[in-house]
């Protein structure tokens, strides 16, 4: 009764937000950003907003300069109700490198003009990025710089001088629109992409909001034949627009926002209340909370995406089921690491200038994309330590003149092997990744190596009933064929209109069930 109870007031929700079409004062609460409730796509408001969109979108599709500047005024609003009037910042970035991008083109061959174009799209974006998620860690260091050459010089004022943060509100997405953007600037750069003509059909490119806040990182190679060309709302990509979506609302809002608030979260906040089995499964708790909060915003965002004509890249690809850490980074946050490699990666050398060029490339490579993640020193360690284990595993492999096409072909217990070891290599990351200090990281491990207790391993199963089943579904389902995703996928693909309502109806009443209190926002919104 009480399940029943909590789908209904759901449904009552959804029909009240309806009818505020109607209320000015609902109306005018739609309108209006609000800091404590930004939209997420797992939100009964999304939703609502969503179907209204969408039957004005299937009218609109065939006029192409319609679409596109439809879909870029709710991409606006979308993004205004996640960060207010920074989409201000948003419009400012776009229009800035729109006519970058034309200057480039306007200049033709190679030329000093074109290469000073791009320095000056390269500093507007980041020095956004500084402003906003780097100047706090900037201050702290000038800060202790000062400090050391103080106590040096005996100068009592800088001796003194304390850190306080400033409070710097973070755009939601900032980091993925300005590598979208950067990387259509070095495309057009590079002759790989003409520029756009248009300002709203730039303005759309970036804005698309199903990839606006949380990835993935969408080219303009991929991105820009697509917008042009009239959606055909074919019945199987309905039916896998509605697959993905369902999967990543299953994937977010019931495990990894379960196992979050019940389970990581009180184990990250204070490890020495907890054993060195807890921990671990804190752990392996929040590798499984990360992968399904992150893959599952994906999921939606290209099955929304799907749904409006525009295929986007696949942006994770069962990441623990990889046998090296190599292998891991082409699985997990596809859009991102592609992106370092080619804008990042390949322009300090690769792996064409010798082998400790490599090493030093793949390290620096890591560190900046730890460094993307947030200006602190536990990304900075954990983009080192990713660092580091690549170029490790590339020294190896060279060593033993294992070639890659040799190790796709592993037998079945050192493939496991590999699994288990990269899995647990992976899991140290994520210790530091996630815990709030370095000294937290270290106090975790200090538990999992002093005070396991394995004995209280039928406790924990009874105290903790549902984490410990949505673990073993969650690592199950993640570890199931490709063969038995594609089937299932072609289940829903092929199922009747009726059927595949029945389909969302189910996944939104089980969500309901898990749903907690408050909202839980997208890990990588803070990115």
């Amino acid at each position: 009764m009480e399940a029943i109870d909590r789908a209904l007031n759901y449904v009552n929700d959804f029909i009240g937000g309806m009818s505020a079409t109607f209320d000015l004062e609902k109306c005018r609460d739609l309108l209006l950003y609000h800091p404590d409730s930004p939209i997420l796509f797992s939100t009964g408001l999304f939703l609502f907003l969503f179907i209204v969109f969408y039957m004005i979108f299937t009218i609109l599709r065939r006029n192409t300069t319609a679409r596109i500047v439809y879909v870029t005024l709710f991409s606006l609003y979308f993004y205004y109700k996640t960060s207010g009037l920074w989409v201000a910042l948003l419009i400012f970035a776009a229009t800035s490198d729109f006519f970058i991008a034309r200057g480039i083109g306007a200049c033709g061959g190679a030329g000093g003009k074109r290469k000073w174009l791009v320095a000056a799209s390269m500093c507007i974006n980041l020095g956004m990025l500084s402003v906003f998620k780097y100047a706090n860690l900037v201050y702290s260091l000038v800060l202790t710089i000062l400090q050391s050459v103080g106590s040096a010089l005996h100068i009592a004022a800088w001796e003194r001088l304390v850190f306080e943060p400033v409070d710097i509100f973070l755009p939601i997405g900032i980091s993925f629109f300005t590598f979208q953007s950067m990387s259509y600037i070095i495309d057009v750069y590079r002759a790989r992409v003409v520029p756009l003509k248009r300002w709203a059909d730039y303005l759309f490119y970036i804005s698309f909001f199903p990839g606006l806040v949380a990835g993935p990182i969408v080219r303009a190679c991929d991105f820009i034949p697509q917008m042009y060309k009239k959606p055909v709302l074919l019945r199987e990509h309905m039916g896998e627009g509605l697959y993905l979506i369902i999967c990543g609302l299953l994937k977010k809002c019931v495990i990894s926002d379960y196992i979050s608030v019940n389970f990581v979260d009180r184990v990250f906040d204070a490890p020495a209340l907890y054993t060195g089995l807890e921990n671990l499964f804190g752990v392996y708790g929040y590798a499984l909370q990360i992968y399904c909060d992150f893959s599952g915003y994906s999921d939606m965002a290209i099955g929304l995406a799907l749904w409006m004509g525009i295929r986007f890249r696949i942006n994770f690809d069962s990441p623990y089921r990889s046998a090296d850490i190599t292998e891991f980074w082409r699985r997990w946050h596809i859009s991102l690491s592609t992106w370092l490699k080619d804008y990042l990666y390949i322009p300090l050398g690769g792996n064409r200038k010798g082998a400790f060029r490599t090493y030093v490339n793949l390290l620096l490579t890591m560190l900046l994309g730890g460094l993307w993640h947030g200006a602190s020193w536990r990304f900075m360690l954990w983009g080192a330590f990713h660092g580091v284990s690549l170029a490790v595993h590339k020294w190896l492999t060279r060593r033993s003149g294992r070639a890659e096409k040799r190790q796709r072909k592993m037998s079945f217990l050192r493939r496991a092997a590999g699994i288990a070891a990269t899995f647990h290599l992976v899991c140290f990351g994520w210790i530091f990744f996630r815990a709030d200090s370095t000294g937290t990281g270290c106090e975790v491990l200090q538990r999992i190596f002093t005070a396991f207790h394995p004995e209280i391993l039928p406790q924990f199963v009874a105290g903790y009933p549902v984490v410990t089943l949505l673990l073993l579904l969650g690592y199950a389902v993640h570890f199931l064929p490709a063969r038995a995703d594609g089937a299932m996928r072609r289940i829903v693909e092929r199922s009747p209109l009726l059927l595949q309502t029945l389909y969302l109806v189910i996944a939104v009443f089980t969500v309901v069930q898990f749903k907690s209190a408050g909202i839980v926002p997208f890990i990588y919104f803070q990115f």
